[in-house]
């Protein structure tokens, strides 16, 4: 383990060096993040009539520019997010509405911070969506994909110092295989942290390739055809750890909520289980604080057209619900 601690200078050297990786420029359709269920994301938000959004995953700005038209004069639009790529992304899109938008590069868990900061007190409207955007998914630099071989990073932020890197290369097997197990409810979670763990001894794992390759050789050589790639859980598992989703997740809603006008609406896509869970217990919590009213009853979920037009919003469920009655405190 001593060996692989003292890799970490070389891996910080190299994670981002395009040429080592050979990664490819990225092309403007890469960039281009189609805006799940965007529809439904109007229809409940019902932006015409909001004075004040935070977008609290801004991202490169695709559901904004669905937004933004429906907005009125003297109405304002908060993005945030903690990707740094991807804010410089939306400001050059939304740059002809620069006179009502605010980007902010900010994790939403310090939503209260940041609203504190604006001197904003109250929003009238918080959309959070989920998902990796389809630029961080397809940039093989930033390492959240199998697909091409990129740096072991899945860092949303790229100033946060703890890595991929460092969960695959220093964490003990049941660590790992709990990672697996909880974020990722990946079924060969054990197999596949043994063969990480024994696989190391031997060399630090640098790339998204290399591990791809071991989670394959741990699965059972049965001949099975899977539904989706085996490597799937495994770097949706390592994503969420790294950039503790789940934690930011439960902060961000609650202080969402608490800052939420009166009439004000809240609309949350989720993509994974765990994610949903979250929402729809945090969504029970203030309806029996007499403080929201659920407007989904189930939640929504793509329809056909869009499935065939964005085959990655097939996970998505989309939530929402609207202030009934102010916070006595």
């Amino acid at each position: 383990m001593q060996t692989i601690v003292k890799d970490l200078k070389k891996w910080r050297k190299v994670s981002f060096n395009k040429e080592f990786f050979n990664c490819p420029v990225m092309s403007s359709e890469e960039i281009l993040h189609y805006p799940v269920m965007h529809g439904e994301v109007i229809e409940y938000l019902n932006p015409g009539h909001k004075r004040i959004i935070v977008d609290c995953t801004v991202g490169v700005g695709s559901h904004a520019l669905k937004i933004l038209p429906y907005l009125g004069e003297g109405s304002l639009y908060i993005g945030i997010d903690k990707d740094i790529d991807s804010l410089n992304i939306a400001r050059e899109r939304l740059k002809d509405y620069q006179k009502k938008v605010i980007l902010v590069k900010d994790d939403f868990r310090n939503l209260d911070k940041v609203l504190d900061n604006l001197k904003v007190l109250e929003v009238d409207a918080f959309l959070f969506d989920l998902g990796i955007s389809s630029y961080q998914l397809t940039n093989p630099e930033r390492g959240f994909s199998f697909l091409k071989e990129g740096p072991l990073d899945m860092r949303m932020d790229r100033e946060a110092f703890l890595c991929a890197y460092d969960l695959i290369n220093n964490l003990s097997e049941k660590e790992l295989q709990s990672i697996f197990e909880k974020f990722g409810q990946e079924r060969y979670s054990r197999r596949i942290a043994a063969l990480l763990v024994e696989t190391r001894k031997r060399y630090p794992f640098f790339t998204t390739a290399q591990l791809k390759d071991v989670i394959l050789k741990a699965f059972p050589k049965s001949g099975k055809r899977y539904r989706i790639h085996p490597a799937t859980r495994v770097f949706q598992a390592l994503r969420i750890a790294v950039n503790r989703e789940l934690d930011c997740l439960t902060e961000g809603l609650e202080k969402a909520l608490r800052r939420l006008s009166l009439g004000g609406r809240i609309v949350v896509i989720s993509f994974h289980s765990l994610e949903d869970r979250i929402v729809k217990h945090t969504f029970k919590s203030s309806v029996l604080g007499k403080n929201l009213r659920i407007l989904t009853k189930k939640p929504r979920v793509p329809g056909e057209l869009e499935l065939k037009e964005n085959t990655r919003s097939r996970s998505a469920k989309l939530r929402a619900g609207e202030r009934v009655v102010l916070d006595a405190n």
